[in-house]
């Protein structure tokens, strides 16, 4: 790459009187692409879903996952916490199904490019996350009897699940729900965020384009310097994606801010991945991917959960969400205790660290910003952003799936 012209002690100008970048930056710059990856435009995502990048499959799923017969009282669906308009996320700090939930919805933009799913890991497959908030008693509330009896009998739903699964009439209730859930993970593999002024940068930058540099904001420019030099943000948020997808303590507070709580009753606490990893690893839990739902013959993709051990300082340990879209996800982290992008960034310009594990994340140091640094990383941050128009496929996608007879 022409850029990688900027060897060793030489630095990279994106313009005159713009930002330098050192070797080490331009690397990391690099790094950060291209957008999308190639992964993203394969049709089949998921080894472990023999449905994965079905028409029919995504169509099906794009049905139910707005539908609210899922649920246990008919009123919850899905998009009640993921809503379009929001990054398929919600403004809600936490989420409520049938009862107030203790996290925050994770926006769905790009979840194909995950390996671990929910903010503590709980599932090793995109589908399998699915199944959960559907089954417990506090979030939907159904069950797989329940849409199995609604996948037989409403006409779209059962027109679309027999092209997708001609057989699946005779299937049982649990394999129905897994049928269902695998078609909602087709969908969701279609939701991928768009090109960024961030991406055209990064693109400019590897070309040697120096005028196509020159088009980014001097503050996003001054921000990525931040984020890539001193903020050392990359160490969690790498790659394309700007996510690492693995779990860290973060230095948030364990217990939970909970109204409901009655008076002299302990304080609960989320001990995030810890958790999460004894729910993955279950003898009881019968859609990981050691377990017979499992569509890839040769079983690489259940390596990750066969390795997997539960250490003591998974403790309080969440997922590093992706860094885009992030304006219309707010509020941010697993709790959503930060209102705004600000919010975020002074908590690690602020970072407590005697709330990080004695053998966790020693990377983590307070960045003691300015108020000019804040603003420009700001300005970065939001440079991941652009509108899409996810939300419009996926009415589209359900107007066609609706006409299925």
């Amino acid at each position: 790459m022409k850029a990688l012209v900027a060897a060793a002690g030489l630095l990279v100008s994106s313009a005159a009187g713009a930002v330098d970048f050192d070797a080490t930056q331009t690397r990391r710059i690099l790094g950060h692409g291209a957008w999308p990856p190639a992964q993203m435009q394969t049709q089949t995502a998921d080894r472990t879903n023999r449905y994965s990048g079905n028409v029919d499959a995504i169509r099906l799923g794009a049905m139910l996952f707005g539908e609210p017969r899922l649920s246990g009282n008919g009123a919850l669906s899905c998009q009640t916490c993921h809503r379009p308009e929001h990054g398929w996320s919600e403004p809600k700090a936490r989420s409520e199904g049938l009862q107030r939930q203790d996290r925050n919805a994770p926006g769905l933009l790009n979840v194909r490019l995950q390996r671990w799913f929910g903010w503590d890991g709980a599932n090793d497959s995109l589908w399998a996350a699915g199944i959960r908030p559907i089954v417990k008693d506090t979030e939907m509330g159904g069950s797989a009897a329940a849409t199995a009896k609604l996948l037989r009998e409403d006409a779209p739903l059962a027109c679309l699940a027999r092209r997708v699964e001609p057989a699946y009439a005779a299937m049982d209730d649990e394999a129905a729900l897994v049928l269902a859930a695998k078609a909602l993970a087709a969908f969701q593999e279609t939701l991928s965020s768009p090109r960024t002024a961030f991406d055209e940068f990064r693109d400019a930058l590897a070309a040697n384009d120096r005028a196509g540099m020159a088009r980014y904001p001097e503050a996003a420019q001054r921000g990525l310097a931040l984020f890539t030099g001193r903020g050392q943000c990359g160490a969690c948020h790498t790659g394309a994606n700007f996510s690492n997808g693995e779990f860290h303590d973060t230095g948030l507070v364990f217990f939970l801010n909970d109204p409901d709580r009655k008076p002299g009753t302990p304080r609960r606490v989320d001990p995030g991945r810890h958790d999460g990893i004894a729910q993955l690893k279950a003898a009881a839990n019968p859609f990981n991917l050691l377990g017979r739902y499992n569509d890839d013959p040769g079983g690489v993709a259940s390596i990750p959960v066969r390795h997997v051990v539960q250490q003591h300082r998974n403790w309080g340990e969440f997922k590093v969400p992706s860094l885009r879209s992030l304006p219309a996800t707010a509020p941010y982290m697993h709790d959503g205790s930060k209102a705004t992008l600000r919010d975020v960034i002074l908590h690690y310009s602020e970072l407590d660290e005697d709330r990080l594990h004695s053998d966790g994340e020693a990377i983590l140091k307070p960045l003691k910003l300015s108020e000019a640094e804040i603003a420009d990383l700001q300005a970065f941050l939001e440079s991941l952003s652009a509108p899409d128009d996810t939300a419009a496929r996926y009415e589209s996608l359900r107007r066609e799936a609706a006409q299925c007879r």
